[in-house]
């Protein structure tokens, strides 16, 4: 039974996230459910076109169809205005994925105007194509059914579906039934999606969230919130907020976080996960991870704190806003490593960008193998001061760490890695070190200032505060703007 004070602390919490706008609005649901209806029209166009040229008789042409399958946090409808959408485009047995998928819908959705940025990300364990359409953020993977008409809202628990289906849609189908198990074996799916929405506030406001640079993905998120849920399944939110970080703070991390019950399967051999989360659709698999000790030292540190801002947060006047303060990067490192990526060609710069984050992990590596411990942060900047297109990335030293750091032996090692397999001409990358002085003044004025603006800016009608995204991905904040 839930007291009063504990429902009052849950309200507060869920008045938090909305007022500081993490939560989704209405308007945002509507759209998103529009462009997952626009998203189904155009590969039913396809379908019917990729029949056609495949010469199949007319009634398979007429009848013809695929569909879009979403999964991540969007499809366990938790997510807000900066979210990107994790889909899987299902097509029937006679598409593929070289001709099919990755050129004929790839030039399909390019030719669209509400379609930019456009590339197709082909080395990865799921390939997908990635764009932005009508401002968000899309990763699209492809799987094919041994039938000719894909049902709208295919059910690929099926057997009759997934019979004989490839390897590579079995893999790319992953997400979404790990997405079904989950919203099965949860207690009560609502409470579940207010905690995830809280949980990956908190890792976004903190700074570890963001798998490509060996932080929390979305599905060690929803894993972890569905282990505490399931544990606890009379909760009120607040309450399982507190758990969870008392759960996490001090767990025995060689030991697996598992939300079903069954011996635990052996990790391969020669592989070490810092953090093993076995997923919960599949007993004999862990949560892909890129953790790195330089990471694993962040998000436990991370807990650990989030233990101690919520170890009572039924007293009177608790502060929901201490533990989702953002982190003070400029604040806690006095020197941090710049990554900059440039190309020529604005339009390449994606690629290359997305190509260079895909492998972040073995630079970590590296960087820790000469005694540098980073904590890389996720957010994306401009340098200004460069004329070529460029994204650039700022980490934090921790402290007493690669005081001889010899960085050009770090780049070269990078860039022979970087240059196995990229399809296009490679881009530039440099790593050089810079003092918290010489951070970019949106770095370091965005733990105090900005957010100081940001409240005030509630309060005064004359004044707005605009976000400003990286040109790159809309995803990243660089900042904002007052008019």
């Amino acid at each position: 039974m839930v007291s009063q004070i504990e429902s009052e602390s849950s309200v507060s919490l869920l008045k938090f996230i909305i007022d500081e706008g993490l939560s989704v609005s209405p308007e945002e649901e509507v759209r998103r459910r529009n462009l997952i209806g626009k998203l189904k029209e155009i590969v039913m166009v396809w379908i019917r076109r990729v029949a056609y040229q495949r010469r199949l008789p007319q009634d398979q042409i007429k009848d013809a169809s695929a569909t879009i399958l979403v999964y991540g946090l969007y499809g366990l409808d938790v997510y807000n205005a900066d979210s990107n959408v994790d889909a899987v485009c299902v097509g029937p047995y006679f598409a593929s994925m070289a001709e099919d998928f990755f050129i004929v819908l790839y030039n399909m959705l390019a030719g669209r105007p509400e379609v930019s940025g456009i590339h197709s990300v082909k080395e990865a364990e799921v390939p997908f194509l990635q764009f932005t359409f009508d401002g968000i953020l899309i990763d699209l993977a492809f799987a094919k059914l041994q039938i000719t008409a894909v049902p709208e809202n295919v059910d690929i628990s099926n057997p009759s579906y997934i019979k004989d289906i490839d390897e590579t849609s079995w893999t790319s189908f992953a997400g979404v039934r790990v997405k079904n198990r989950i919203l099965q074996i949860v207690p009560d799916v609502k409470i579940f999606q207010e905690l995830l929405q809280c949980v990956k506030s908190w890792a976004k406001r903190r700074g570890v969230y963001g798998d490509l640079f060996g932080l929390f993905g979305d599905i060690h998120l929803a894993v972890l919130a569905a282990f505490v849920c399931i544990n606890n399944p009379s909760s009120s939110l607040a309450n399982l907020i507190s758990i969870l970080f008392k759960t996490f703070a001090f767990w025995p991390w060689l030991e697996p976080v598992a939300v079903e019950d069954g011996a635990m399967p052996l990790l391969p051999p020669g592989t070490r996960v810092l953090m093993p989360i076995r997923l919960p659709s599949s007993p004999d698999a862990y949560c892909h991870s890129n953790i790195t000790t330089s990471t694993f030292n962040k998000i436990r540190s991370e807990f650990r704190r989030g233990y101690r801002h919520t170890q009572d947060p039924f007293k009177p006047q608790f502060d929901w806003g201490n533990l989702f303060e953002p982190f003070p990067y400029s604040k806690s490192y006095l020197r941090f490593i710049k990554i900059c990526l440039s190309t020529y060609n604005k339009v390449e710069l994606g690629t290359w960008v997305h190509w260079v984050k895909s492998r972040f992990h073995s630079l970590l590596v590296k960087l820790e193998e000469m005694h540098a411990l980073c904590d890389p942060n996720p957010t994306e900047y401009i340098d200004e001061s460069i004329q070529m297109p460029n994204i650039v990335f700022y980490w934090g030293l921790v402290p007493g760490r690669g005081n001889n750091l010899d960085l050009n032996a770090a780049t070269n090692d990078f860039m022979r890695n970087l240059g196995i397999g990229y399809p296009n001409n490679m881009g530039s990358m440099t790593l050089t070190l810079v003092q918290a002085s010489q951070l970019p003044k949106i770095l370091q004025l965005a733990n105090d200032d900005i957010k100081a603006q940001l409240r005030l800016s509630k309060f005064n009608d004359q004044q707005h505060m605009i976000p400003v995204y990286s040109t790159h991905s809309p995803r990243y904040l660089v900042g904002y703007l007052a008019t």
